[in-house]
């Protein structure tokens, strides 16, 4: 029974843990670029964007399609930073408590 305890002790204090976190990756920004840093998006770790920047180079008419694959790459890379970023700060939340394996949080 004293384990039950525990463990419900350890699972209010990493929810806990949890809601600091969240409020936390909402000020966290990632920089995603392509095209040699010519595009630039931020996003929160969340992946709510926060901004894009261009190479006035790339404001040319005939090459709209590069440009939005040149949007899309960062934003990409943009996302899978923040998920990383993410990834590790819920690491370091649920330390020492077993979850069963490949689980993720946030559920």
């Amino acid at each position: 029974m004293k384990d039950i305890m525990g463990l419900m002790k350890q699972a209010q204090a990493m929810q806990s843990r949890m809601q600091e976190l969240q409020g936390e990756l909402e000020l966290v920004e990632v920089e995603g670029q392509s095209g040699g840093g010519a595009v630039r998006i931020v996003l929160s770790a969340k992946g709510v964007m926060r901004g894009v920047t261009l190479d006035p180079s790339l404001l040319v008419a005939s090459e709209k399609d590069m440009l939005e694959d040149l949007i899309v790459t960062a934003h990409e890379d943009a996302r899978k930073k923040g998920e990383a970023v993410m990834q590790e700060r819920m690491q370091a939340v649920t330390a020492g408590i077993p979850l069963p394996p490949g689980m993720k949080l946030p559920f």
